[in-house]
Formats: C-alpha cells, sequence, structure tokens
C-alpha cells in the first residue's frame, strides 16, 4: 500500500513539474524562431493589419533610421531604431508588446509622432524579442529598468532640456508604467499606456486560465518562483497597480472595450487606482487587443494632441509642424 501511494505521489509531483517546465517555456523563454504572421491563416483584420504593419516598417525604413545598441544588466545586447528630428527637443520611446518587435507593433505610430508632431522617434526591442539579444523575458519587471536606461541615452546624447514621452502597447504599455514608477527623470514628462496589464502575476493567470479552461493561479506563481530564483528577476516587482502610487509623469490610459487578450476590466482598474499624478482616458468601444489605433485612429490623434497640450511645454507650435 506504502509503495502504491508514493508510486502515485511520484507520478504527481513528476507531472506538476512537467507542467511549470512547459508553462515556463511557452511563457518567459524567447521561441528558438520569432513568430511570423502566416498571411493565409489570418482573419480579415488581421490580414488589414498586416499590410499596414508592412506598410509602416516600409515607411520607418525609408528614413534610415540610425541603428542604436545598448548593453543591460543581464549583459544583453539591446538594439533600437532612432529617426531624428533635429528641430525639436522633443522625444517619443514607443514600446512593443509580448514576443513581437519595435517596428511590427510601433511603426504605425511613426507618421503621427515624427511627421505631424515632429517628434524624434526612438523604436527600441526588448530583451529576447525582434534584434535584441536575450532568452527570457521579464513582463516588465526588468524590462523598465532597460527602458530608463533608453531615456538616459537619451538625456545624455540631447541635454538636459528635452521632454520625453512614454509610448507602449501590450507589454510595453505595462512597462512604460513601470518606469514611471520608478523615479523616472524629470525629462519624462507624459506616458500613453495601450491595453497594459495590471501586473505580471494576473496577465500570467487570465492567460493560463484562457488556455487550459480553468482557473490555475498556482502555475503563474510556480513560473514566477522559478523565476526569481533561477533567472535573478522578480515579477512580483511588474505589479503596475500596486505600484501606482508612485507614478511620477501624467498617465493617459488607452484600452479596448472588447479585449479580452489583457481584459477591459484591467485598463478600467488602473485608470481608477491613478490618483496621484493628472490623468485621461480613451477607451474604444468593440476595439481587441491591441487594436485601438486601427480602428480609431483620428479619435486616437486628437486625445494625444489634447493630452500633449496639457503636459508638454510650447506644444501648440510643434503640433503644427
Amino acid at each position: 500500500m506504502l509503495i502504491a501511494v508514493l508510486v502515485i505521489l511520484g507520478i504527481i509531483i513528476i507531472a506538476a513539474v512537467a507542467v511549470i517546465a512547459y508553462a515556463v517555456k511557452v511563457s518567459i523563454i524567447r521561441p528558438k524562431i520569432d513568430k511570423k504572421d502566416d498571411y493565409e491563416s489570418l482573419d480579415e483584420k488581421r490580414k488589414i493589419r498586416f499590410k499596414l504593419r508592412q506598410r509602416n516598417n516600409r515607411y520607418l525604413y525609408d528614413h534610415k533610421p540610425e541603428d542604436l545598441s545598448l548593453t543591460d544588466k543581464f549583459g544583453n545586447e539591446l538594439k533600437a531604431w532612432f529617426v531624428p528630428s533635429p528641430s525639436s527637443k522633443k522625444f517619443v520611446i514607443a514600446v512593443h508588446g509580448y514576443k513581437c518587435n519595435g517596428p511590427d507593433e510601433c511603426s504605425h505610430l511613426f507618421p503621427f509622432y515624427y511627421d505631424k508632431l515632429g517628434f524624434n522617434y526612438l523604436l527600441p526591442d526588448h530583451a529576447a524579442h525582434g534584434r535584441s539579444s536575450g532568452k527570457y523575458i521579464g513582463f516588465g519587471s526588468f524590462e523598465s529598468e532597460n527602458l530608463l536606461l533608453w531615456v538616459n541615452y537619451l538625456i545624455e546624447r540631447f541635454g538636459e532640456d528635452i521632454e520625453i514621452v512614454l509610448h507602449g502597447i501590450s507589454m510595453g504599455a505595462a512597462t512604460v508604467m513601470l518606469a514611471n514608477e520608478s523615479n523616472p527623470p524629470k525629462q519624462v514628462k507624459a506616458v500613453v499606456e495601450d491595453c497594459g496589464y495590471t501586473s505580471a502575476y494576473e496577465i500570467l493567470a487570465n492567460t493560463i486560465r484562457d488556455t487550459v479552461g480553468f482557473n490555475c493561479p498556482h502555475i503563474a506563481k510556480a513560473i514566477i518562483l522559478f523565476a526569481k530564483l533561477f533567472l535573478g528577476y522578480d515579477m512580483n516587482e511588474a505589479d503596475c497597480i500596486g505600484r501606482m502610487k508612485d507614478a511620477s509623469a501624467p498617465i493617459l490610459f488607452v484600452h479596448g472595450m472588447a479585449d479580452t487578450f489583457v481584459p477591459f476590466n484591467m485598463g478600467e482598474r488602473l485608470y481608477e487606482a491613478c490618483d496621484s499624478v493628472p490623468k485621461d482616458k480613451f477607451f474604444v468601444e468593440g476595439a481587441v487587443h491591441a487594436y485601438c489605433y486601427y480602428d480609431a485612429k483620428d479619435a486616437y490623434d486628437e486625445k494625444m494632441v489634447e493630452f500633449f497640450s496639457k503636459h508638454l511645454s510650447d506644444f501648440d507650435a510643434v503640433s503644427t509642424n
């Protein structure tokens, strides 16, 4: 009887370890080959976005962006594209999301910031994404530190009198919120977070629930514990809502009301939790995850112009460029 119990216990332990190992692999380890969209397998909405991304990427590369690099505390080489606007002291750092890259996620914002507003445009790739090196993903826990490396790079290169906007999408939105909650330099004047999540734990638990069909928060906790014990970073620090009281610059909260990947209620909760800095919101009815700009471009642009006019100096003059 004892042997049978031990055998069953052993099987349960092996199964649990296997599940956790698989969860770690698919959630925080960079795929061996970056995922590419199979155009024919996409629905019509995503086919349209695919073509827009190709067009926007070509437009970005037509401007012959500078190829920049930094090294983070883990020794990862961080890559970024940079398009300078010599007549402007205003900069935007556009931050992409989970398992994407800078151009594919954010080049659609380039015409607005560069052409309409005349901003300098910096487009970094997270560690373990795009052109940057690295194997592990931190859901904003260390990516926010890396973002501040880029902020400091711009200040050192262009001077103390610059103004910086942080604009992030999905995991990039979490990253810009966390950077804003980490005592950023005074040159960070405004933050746009588009469909960001409340915390690494909540988004992991939500994704696992959607994948397996039932709540299993212990898997999310196990992934976080693994990263802390073996990889040297603590995803519990990626607590955007818990650290909201430490926010420094004003925040524009953007979210699609039909978003289920990062549920819309997370956007509502983040907005409500923000009471230490000026804030505004732009919630788009019917928009799914990361589609607010595609579904409501003109209104999105207008909201950003309105927001920046309140929080950036001499913005009216810049916005007429």
